[in-house]
């Protein structure tokens, strides 16, 4: 089994190095990957190193052990917390135990009493895996917790088949809490454990979906009403959005979810989740739009969330879906290479020479393929003279349906066109989405409170979504960028104004003047009362 990752946080850099060279962390089964000097820069690691264990010190400056601690247990509930402090106080280790804190530790930190509670911690976590991958436990607690009735019943519910007047009753019947919500919301699953390391024993579908569907079941516990059963697509998930909970604390803790099911499970598991509808009645059109979300992953990259909103250029409607043929040629055309949308008409245009019907059957069909192709022009809005040239637009159409000369070749020409519309409509929504954030930040950089939280509430969508677009459009993360734009609009201060430091600090976004001296010194490797004085000396 590969090593336990940790990050260590202490604002002595002393300690940590003592720390990090005396431990043979390696012989104890981990591997430091990396160190911070106070919590908020601790937080940002964890973000970019996705550690199994935190060693965290209590009294640090800007935010101390205990208020990192409150802030892991929110956004990643499984990782291990070890707190070590110099002050043996009992609040302090009241406080930690209440946060679920794994250890408390008394400095100074003795090399074997660490080495021991890291085998401690460490058998722990081995525990939990194995206990994930319990393949008689997990045979058990699926069948006891998915009966049939159930599962067939929530099938209908999200394919449009249950009886509307039943569907209150049905759901109390079988004990399925989502009753009484505000709207709700459906997702779904795919996972993909083929070739994982150290997973041989679980190459068959039906084990690996009953391990997702147990660490799903363990973490949404407790915060959301959820149904979670199985259909032909796969794995889905229905959620109730209650008052005590938020569209986007489901979607964010779905993404915790799969870098959990990557981290213990080593599989990648990609969510898709679609639009929330405002009755049950209506989950058909979510669970849909989930679906369409998750096709999306060859783009947008498998192993995370993926919400509709996010990446569906338009959203004047969803397609309603007649059969297994329209669907592939629909998803090749959305997402998929030159290569998939050759091979899906070549299909399609194979089983029409194949066909031995009679010649106006043959007709039909290619109009039913070349309606697919107008609705997606209709529904992305794109301009149908880019896509057909104006003048052959209705008579071509009618040749092709008619005549059918030239079918595959004509139809591989249009889907190419309507597929390079739609990416770079796709784009440029994103590129759009991040130019409004950059102008939320640029006008609201002074407020300390600014989060993404803040900004994906302004622009309607995910954090996770957003921190990728973002990365992927600015090349910096959402940290490092108002970072450097709070410290460069701090210079043109300190060189235009004579405003004391506390000032300059209130005015760029930071309550605090020592952090903000702390984080203007790392940038620039000076303080700013240093740098202002030799801005004046030049």
């Amino acid at each position: 089994m590969s090593l336990y990752r940790l990050i260590l946080v202490d604002d002595e850099e002393e300690i940590r190095e003592g720390i990090i060279r005396k431990i043979p962390w390696e012989k104890l089964g981990f591997a430091v990957v990396g160190d911070a000097e106070n919590g908020q820069d601790a937080l940002e690691l964890i973000e970019q190193q996705e550690p199994d264990v935190l060693m965290t010190d209590i009294r640090m400056p800007y935010m101390d052990g205990l208020e990192l601690t409150k802030r892991i247990h929110q956004k990643y509930p499984s990782m291990k917390v070890l707190i070590f402090s110099g002050y043996d106080d009992f609040e302090y280790a009241k406080q930690a135990i209440s946060l679920g804190v794994a250890e408390y530790i008394l400095k100074p930190v003795n090399v074997e009493e660490l080495s021991q509670i890291l085998t401690r911690v460490k058998e722990s976590l081995d525990e939990e895996i194995r206990q994930r991958r319990d393949l008689d436990r997990l045979r058990k607690g699926y069948r006891e917790s998915l009966p049939i009735l159930r599962e067939l019943f929530l099938n209908e519910l999200v394919s449009g088949n249950a009886r509307t007047g039943q569907i209150t009753e049905k759901l109390t019947e079988y004990g399925i809490d989502l009753l009484g919500a505000r709207k709700w919301i459906a997702a779904a699953i795919c996972l993909e454990p083929a070739g994982a390391p150290g997973f041989s024993d679980f190459h068959q579908k039906e084990l690996a979906t009953i391990s997702v569907t147990g660490l799903m079941e363990d973490q949404l516990k407790g915060y959301f009403r959820v149904a979670m059963f199985r259909s032909t697509q796969g794995l889905i998930l229905l959620a109730a959005i209650d008052r005590e909970n938020t569209q986007t604390g489901i979607i964010d803790r779905l993404g915790e979810i799969c870098r959990e099911c990557r981290r213990f499970l080593e599989m990648t598991v990609t969510i898709g989740i679609g639009h929330s509808c405002q009755s049950l009645e209506d989950a058909p059109a979510s669970y849909q739009s989930a679906l369409d979300a998750l096709g999306y992953r060859a783009i947008v990259g498998a192993g995370q969330t993926i919400y509709i909103n996010d990446v569906e250029p338009v959203s004047q409607g969803n397609l309603q879906l007649d059969g297994k043929d329209e669907a592939d040629l629909i998803a090749a055309v959305k997402f998929g290479s030159e290569e998939e949308i050759h091979s899906v008409i070549h299909r399609l245009a194979g089983k029409m020479e194949d066909a031995r019907v009679h010649i106006r059957q043959q007709q039909i069909y290619r109009l039913l393929v070349v309606h697919v192709f107008i609705q997606m022009i209709q529904q992305h809005g794109l301009d149908v003279n880019e896509i057909l040239p104006p003048e052959r637009q209705l008579s071509e159409i009618w040749y092709m349906a008619r005549e059918g000369g030239a079918f595959e070749q004509k139809m591989v020409e249009i889907a190419l066109r309507i597929n390079e519309k739609i990416s770079l409509e796709r784009d440029n929504k994103g590129r759009q989405l991040i130019l409004e954030a950059l102008q939320y930040i640029q006008e609201h950089y002074q407020n300390p409170d600014l989060s993404v939280e803040m900004i994906c509430r302004k622009l309607h969508m995910s954090q996770a979504y957003f921190s990728t677009l973002f990365k992927k459009e600015t090349g910096q993360t959402y940290v490092a960028y108002l970072t450097e734009l709070r410290m460069n609009k701090a210079v043109e201060l300190l060189n235009t104004t004579d405003d004391k430091t506390y000032v300059i600090a209130g005015k760029v976004g930071y309550q605090e003047q020592n952090y903000f001296s702390y984080v203007f010194k790392k940038r620039f490797g000076m303080s700013p009362t240093k740098f202002r004085g030799m801005q004046k000396r030049e």
